[in-house]
């Protein structure tokens, strides 16, 4: 049974120089008058256990916020009467207290996430510190100071609950942002999918329409040619027109190319990138020089891939033309082969570059618009350039769809 012990008496005679008896008295009690008053004063609650627990001293500040009277709690064990149970009700062991194992194992200890019993039965979230107390050498007991942070704990439950609605908030327009990317990549997509569709079929009308109109006007003017040989004026007309024809039809034929290249849809897409690269190389007159790796049994995109591909292709070969202002050019074609088959296409120059803002500019709709196209078909498009140093274009993609090469 705990009882409340008093200070403990001197432990050595007084010296001669020590005050008399009545005077220390008087003495003493100043002091333990002037100590009371002290931790009295302090805001934060404090209290003195012996060495087995039982309260010592209890300051005023203490034994308001644990709701007993001081006469009340002296002699009695404070984790009985304070720290026996958890938070969620569970019942709290003496030998795991961190208050008592100050002065059982000497380990002091500051903790903030635990609660405190008042002597209604209703507990309230502390944080306490305790720390052993020595006399010659040996620990006596511990004293401990302890804060109600209710508000603090309050304040950073809403802290918390506020991080979490703004991080579920974020969350939420994330996805929704996430959507409608999704969203305006597959309408763009779809937007290059009718646009290349529309180019086909208007190629396809002006090859049928106008080219056997062409045709037959050639044949006309060669009718008319023949039956107009003593008339020499007539004769030269009808030459002119042949030729006019057969510039019109040339010129047809590019715009048909440049809608939609045949060699695309009837030989595959390797033949359609090896044809575009030797067209550019023909008619940029540059130190061009053309690579192709493509192994025996290595499958081709199709459809709307190999059409993306093609146009990415042709896109970086125009910019080189018109923008690059290079005297070389370098061009490779690789692809891997089964079973993970990948495309690498590479375009280096050693043009005028550009510095790396300008590429990732949000206004770059070109560059934009080659990423997308690549990013759509799970492919990356990578851009290394600088002012001066050249550019280099490095297209790497999966292939999806296959087809015999």
């Amino acid at each position: 049974m705990c009882t409340a012990l008093p200070p403990p008496a001197p432990t050595s005679a007084p010296t001669s120089t020590a005050p008399p008896p009545d005077r220390a008295a008087a003495l003493a009690g100043a002091w333990h008058q002037r100590l009371a008053l002290l931790l009295d004063s302090t805001g934060d609650g404090m209290f003195g256990i012996d060495d087995r627990g039982c309260c010592t001293f209890i300051n005023r500040a203490g034994a308001q916020m644990l709701g007993w009277r001081t006469e009340q709690v002296l002699g009695r064990n404070m984790h009985e009467l304070v720290h026996h149970r958890h938070a969620d009700g569970r019942d709290y062991p003496e030998p795991e207290c961190p208050i008592f194992n100050a002065f059982r194992q000497g380990l002091p200890c500051r903790v903030d996430s635990e609660v405190l019993w008042r002597a209604d039965g209703s507990a309230f979230p502390a944080e306490y510190s305790s720390y052993p107390v020595e006399q010659d050498g040996r620990v006596i007991g511990a004293v401990v100071t302890f804060v109600d942070i209710t508000e603090r704990k309050r304040a950073e439950a809403g802290l918390h609950q506020t991080r979490e609605d703004l991080e579920r908030r974020v969350a939420d327009r994330t996805t929704e942002l996430s959507s409608a990317l999704a969203q305006l990549r597959e309408l763009a997509a779809y937007a290059e999918t009718v646009r290349e569709d529309e180019r086909t079929r208007i190629a396809r009308e002006i090859h049928d329409e106008l080219g056997s109109l062409l045709v037959a006007l050639k044949m006309d003017v060669g009718w008319l040619a023949k039956r107009v040989d003593d008339r020499a004026p007539l004769a030269a007309k009808c030459q002119g027109m042949g030729r006019l024809i057969d510039t019109a039809v040339d010129n047809l034929g590019r715009i048909i190319t440049d809608l939609r290249p045949s060699i695309l849809d009837h030989q595959g897409l390797w033949a359609a990138l090896e044809w575009q690269a030797q067209e550019f190389i023909d008619s940029a007159e540059l130190d061009a020089r053309l690579q192709v790796v493509v192994p025996a049994g290595a499958v081709a995109p199709a459809g709307a891939q190999a059409t993306a591909v093609f146009r990415i292709f042709q896109e970086v070969l125009s910019n080189v033309a018109r923008h690059a202002q290079a005297r070389r050019v370098r061009i490779r074609i690789d692809v891997d082969p089964p079973p993970a088959p990948m495309l690498y296409i590479e375009v280096r120059d050693d043009g005028v570059g550009a510095p790396p803002e300008a590429l990732n500019h949000p206004r770059s709709y070109g560059v934009m618009g080659l990423r997308e196209r690549a990013r759509h078909f799970g492919g990356r498009l990578r851009i290394d350039s600088a002012p001066g140093q050249g550019t280099r274009v490095r297209l790497a993609m999966p292939i999806h769809a296959a087809e015999a090469p």
